[in-house]
């Protein structure tokens, strides 16, 4: 570092460094996990963060003399240690509620992981948790609809939603693809979705899809007398073609749609809630790109993050992984996701990486999707972990029963009732899971089937992301 340079961090510590600071409770309070530069202290670091992300800059301005600066500035007020690692540190930094424009999960975002994340004076930077103080939220519209109201909507109580994801991904006419939605919904599921990379292809443009999809979708309601439902993706190359792709989505009569929030935004995905509020349409939202900001344990913005952030900006249903999946997700910071999708007010709880108490006030909750390689041996893991407000989301644990997709959705119902009864009498779905599938298997072929068929299919791999926490 150049000497002139390292004066400056030095000056950021004397101004930035505040100890002895209490947040008040209209502070952003934020956590990062801090792994310096060789020769910067712990305290050199936190300021240097809490000034670049905040009013500072790398030396003395005449124009702070303009300014309140004292009133604007961030703090970093304490530093901890992280367990289990000496490479790096947590430093909590409060910033002032007015420096962040109302209603503006870009405008937070951009103040907090901005130009800070390229700062040469450390090594790697995490952002690992955001307290939003409750005058803030209160200033965001969040879920356009939420947990009961979507509930109501559908006429779906007492147990987890069930939805399967068309597969293949790529590839299917617009024809086919409504067949095999149909196939799941009068098979049992309440929901399809197109998966993330859906949009409008060559060989499935957008508007013919919606009509297919509507069409298998009303032919299953007649048949089941179930309210049923298919994600229709809207995520378009501009805002101005999304909403085409959403009013079109209103006139033909579809209850839901699906949106891509963080490949197409923030912005995006803020107006599209409000959208969906005012003309009473589910949100559903997919997390596609999430994992190569928040896998690393050292640098990037952990999902419990994202997740705070997807509430404010609103959506319905949010996509959690599923810990017993394919895809990476620890349990217990599982947990602590699902509870600040869900919850109204949620504790600090570092067993669960909650660093801070987030107060949500009156906003409504949104339903957390367990997607990503599951299927039926996964269910009674599945209830245990989300239990009835969620959405279990299969793909080939539906469309790869060997009978078709119509057998692998009914054994997808059969076995979550089985095992949603099973837990409402207080069995341990845990250690009986096994039991309670092989009972319910007895008069139901199609579940017997799926059982027979992933038996062997696990995916067992370390969790990259696992906690920093200290088990006793």
């Amino acid at each position: 570092m150049a000497k002139q340079y390292n004066a400056g961090v030095k000056e950021y510590r004397q101004t930035y460094w505040e100890p002895q600071y209490a947040p008040k409770d209209t502070d952003f309070l934020a956590c990062f996990k801090i792994t310096p530069q060789p020769g910067m202290t712990r305290e050199e670091c936190a300021a240097a963060v809490a000034a670049e992300s905040s009013t500072g800059t790398w030396t003395t301005v005449w124009t702070d003399l303009l300014t309140d600066l004292d009133y604007y500035k961030g703090r970093a007020y304490a530093i901890e240690d992280v367990p289990g690692d000496d490479t790096c540190f947590y430093a909590f930094i409060a910033y002032p509620i007015d420096l962040f424009e109302e209603g503006s999960v870009v405008n937070v975002l951009t103040s907090l992981v901005g130009n800070v994340f390229g700062f040469k004076a450390i090594r790697a930077l995490r952002l690992e948790d955001v307290r939003f103080p409750r005058a803030y939220v209160m200033t965001c519209g969040g879920p356009p609809n939420g947990i009961q109201l979507e509930r109501d909507k559908l006429n779906k109580y007492g147990r987890a939603l069930l939805g399967c994801t068309i597969k293949p991904k790529l590839g299917l006419s617009a024809k086919n693809y409504g067949r095999a939605v149909y196939e799941c919904l009068r098979g049992g599921l309440d929901f399809t979705k197109d998966d993330e990379n859906v949009n409008s292809q060559p060989f499935l443009r957008w508007r013919d899809r919606f009509e297919f999809v509507m069409e298998a979708i009303d032919k299953a309601e007649a048949e089941t007398g179930e309210r049923k439902g298919h994600y229709l993706n809207v995520t378009a190359p501009t805002p101005e073609e999304m909403y085409k792709r959403a009013e079109f989505a209103k006139e033909i009569g579809a209850p839901i749609i699906m949106h891509d929030f963080f490949t197409a935004g923030f912005c995006a995905n803020t107006g599209l809630a409000n959208w969906c509020r005012e003309n009473g349409m589910l949100l559903h939202i997919h997390r596609a790109m999430h994992a190569v900001v928040d896998r690393n344990r050292h640098h990037g913005i952990h999902f419990r993050v994202l997740t705070k952030c997807l509430r404010l900006s609103g959506g319905d249903h949010l996509h959690a992984g599923t810990v017993v999946g394919k895809l990476e997700g620890d349990r217990e910071a599982t947990l602590g996701w699902i509870d600040l999708m869900r919850e109204r007010y949620i504790r600090e709880n570092r067993s669960r990486g909650l660093f801070f108490d987030q107060d949500y006030g009156a906003m409504p909750g949104l339903f957390p999707v367990a997607s990503g390689g599951i299927h039926v041996w996964h269910i009674p893991a599945l209830v245990g972990i989300f239990g009835d407000d969620s959405v279990m989301q299969f793909g080939g644990g539906t469309l790869g029963h060997p009978w078709g997709n119509a057998a692998g959705a009914s054994a997808n119902r059969v076995a979550l009732e089985a095992c949603t009864e099973a837990r409402n009498q207080g069995r341990d779905l845990e250690k009986e899971g096994k039991d309670i599938l092989a009972a319910a298997a007895r008069t139901s072929p199609e579940l017997k089937m799926a059982m027979e068929t992933w038996k062997e299919i696990k995916f067992e791999f370390d969790t990259v992301d696992t906690l920093d926490v200290v088990h006793d």
